[in-house]
């Protein structure tokens, strides 16, 4: 059987998923509302895990040991605030006004796992400089230009380019080395999903695949570097934006699986 047909989720599988996935965008909506001054990122931690739990579900990252990772994963949420890109760990940090925080979260419905993430303004988005302002709508519509042309027949390489096209245009970078990912019965499954890419190329989409497209853009270039908790920040120290949905490829187009 070829790698492509090894990535297939059935109709049963999908259906479980987009369950799961609504789910998550409840929890993430709420949470979107908790985001405000003085409020600390390992509170925001507290609220994810309860509010999954009470569905019934399982959070998807905590105890999680990535690949390579020195240990697991110890929270329930991924909270990366302002230069953080990603993997960001909740602690005592307070959220000022005029911070940025990305919220990555994850939860396992019935066996099978769903991720999505947003990126929050602390305080009134009217009151960050147009080129904060700027770097989370393009990360944003890059995340949407992708996800439009996951469609059968089309490759891998046409969601890195249609995400690129949009930074390049909106004149930020894309975070180097960060991807999105095949999910379904694991959280991280082939294929790896670039932020960048040549239209016609790479993996061909089939129905029934199910991705996670997470587009992950910079202020200033795009390097970045592990830090000391396993989070990746930026090696210029610029912000950095991030959103993310589970998709399903279906024979009509795709279905965002995570959206409240």
């Amino acid at each position: 059987m070829n790698q492509a047909m090894d990535l297939i989720k059935t109709k049963e599988q999908i259906g479980i998923m987009a369950e799961g996935g609504r789910r998550l965008g409840v929890v993430l909506k709420e949470l979107r509302r908790e985001v405000r001054p003085g409020i600390t990122t390992k509170e925001l931690d507290r609220i994810a895990r309860l509010r999954i739990e009470a569905g019934g579900d399982k959070p998807a990252f905590l105890h999680y040991r990535p690949a390579g990772a020195a240990k697991a994963y110890p929270y329930t949420l991924c909270s990366s605030v302002n230069d953080v890109v990603v993997h960001g760990q909740p602690s005592g940090y307070v959220l000022r006004e005029g911070d940025i925080v990305k919220l990555d979260l994850g939860l396992r419905h019935e066996g099978l796992y769903l991720d999505a993430a947003i990126t929050v303004f602390v305080g009134p988005a009217s009151a960050f400089r147009k080129e904060v302002r700027t770097l989370l709508a393009a990360t944003e519509d890059a995340l949407y230009a992708g996800i439009a042309v996951a469609k059968p027949g089309n490759r891998l390489g046409d969601i890195g380019y249609a995400i690129e096209r949009v930074a390049r245009k909106a004149g930020v970078s894309v975070a180097d080395g960060l991807t999105g990912h095949g999910i379904g019965e694991s959280l991280h499954e082939e294929p790896s999903v670039f932020n960048y890419g040549e239209k016609g190329t790479g993996m061909i989409l089939k129905e029934g695949m199910v991705l996670a497209i997470e587009p992950m853009f910079t202020l200033g270039g795009g390097e970045i570097v592990q830090l000391r908790d396993e989070s990746y920040g930026t090696e210029d120290r610029s912000w950095a934006a991030h959103f993310e949905h589970t998709i399903a490829i279906t024979a009509k187009g795709p279905k965002i699986l995570t959206a409240a």
